[in-house]
């Protein structure tokens, strides 16, 4: 009998980042890194195996994906098949709430829930903090997207060890403004632009070692539930990742003009009275770190300069989980 599980994983923001591997097979980070889990990023994962299948097939958002795409999903897959000790094949067919490749965490989502479904379809039961080490594999950030609230990525000392744990479930006034600056494909890839930092950039080092004190006070800055501290330390450490790319040979920058706008914006915010801290992932798109009591009034600043279209709200998301029947059916995948 085909074996299928449906699976939900929501896309993740880090506020310490993750920038650069010591290890491209096991995806080990050069240092810790901690996220924020978002609620309205999100990616729904089908995965059917059986042994009928001839090949390995990949669908995107209702298209076949070519050779490229589909080899990097069943290598991914292989990790499963080897836990399993099995060689059915499989088809997967994942709907992406998220913008592919534009610096919004899509990787994240996509392989946390790819690996969500694979885990209860060949019934391993992983436990989350071994399933985020298979979901690192696929992709390092999708790691902190097993699990909901603010997370850490411990890096580790190998690929055993270098996992998700769940640090405090923001279950308080927190929220994000996401503006998507720019929604296309990115002309540096985030793996490109890493390896080109850590190999070229003077400043990498330096950010490395910043970035190890960084993770300590953010954490007790969630403890104290001190919000101002926590966007501080959010924001200085993003600029400081931006910072190492400048320094890389030849220098690249995922900037674009109105992203500077809506920093600006954030910081004119400040000056009135509303704490608001921005951080950027690999890419144009800005995130502004908020109360979520406040993420109206950011949001109307902010249309000024912006669409309704381009200015996301969201509150913090949860850990990955099966989707119901009635989610199923919106894509027809009920059985």
């Amino acid at each position: 009998m085909p074996k299928k599980a449906y699976v939900r994983a929501h896309t993740n923001i880090a506020l310490i980042k993750y920038w650069g591997k010591r290890d491209e097979t096991d995806f080990l980070p050069m240092n810790s890194s901690l996220s924020l889990t978002l609620d309205k990023l999100y990616t729904d994962t089908m995965v059917v195996f059986d042994e009928a299948l001839p090949q390995d097939s990949f669908y995107l958002n209702g298209e076949k994906q070519g050779e490229k795409e589909t080899q990097k999903i069943s290598k991914f897959l292989d990790l499963f098949r080897d836990e399993k000790k099995t060689a059915m094949r499989a088809r997967v067919e994942s709907i992406n709430h998220v913008p592919t490749a534009a610096g919004l965490a899509s990787s994240a989502s996509a392989f946390a829930a790819l690996a969500g479904a694979a885990n209860l379809a060949l019934g391993l039961d992983l436990d989350p903090q071994r399933l985020s080490t298979f979901a690192r594999r696929g992709s390092g950030s999708a790691t902190r997207s097993i699990y909901g609230g603010f997370v850490e990525w411990d890096m580790g000392t190998c690929s055993d060890d270098s996992f998700a744990v769940p640090v405090d479930d923001a279950g308080w006034d927190i929220g994000m403004v996401i503006v998507a600056v720019n929604q296309q494909a990115k002309e540096v890839s985030s793996r490109i632009g890493m390896k080109r930092t850590v190999e070229t950039s003077p400043f990498y080092p330096a950010w490395v070692e910043s970035a190890k004190r960084d993770i300590l006070d953010i954490k007790a800055a969630i403890a104290a539930k001190d919000f101002v501290r926590l966007g501080e330390i959010t924001e200085a450490n993003g600029m400081k990742m931006h910072g190492t790319m400048l320094g890389a040979e030849p220098p690249f920058s995922y900037w674009e003009p109105d992203s500077i706008v809506a920093i600006k914006t954030a910081q004119a915010l400040r000056k009135q009275g509303i704490p608001c801290y921005v951080t950027m992932d690999a890419g144009p798109n800005v995130k502004v770190l908020c109360r979520l009591s406040q993420a109206e009034t950011i949001k109307e600043a902010l249309s000024e300069h912006f669409t309704e279209d381009k200015l996301i709200i969201t509150k913090p998301g949860k850990g990955i989980r099966e989707l119901t029947a009635a989610e199923r059916a919106v894509y027809n995948w009920n059985d």
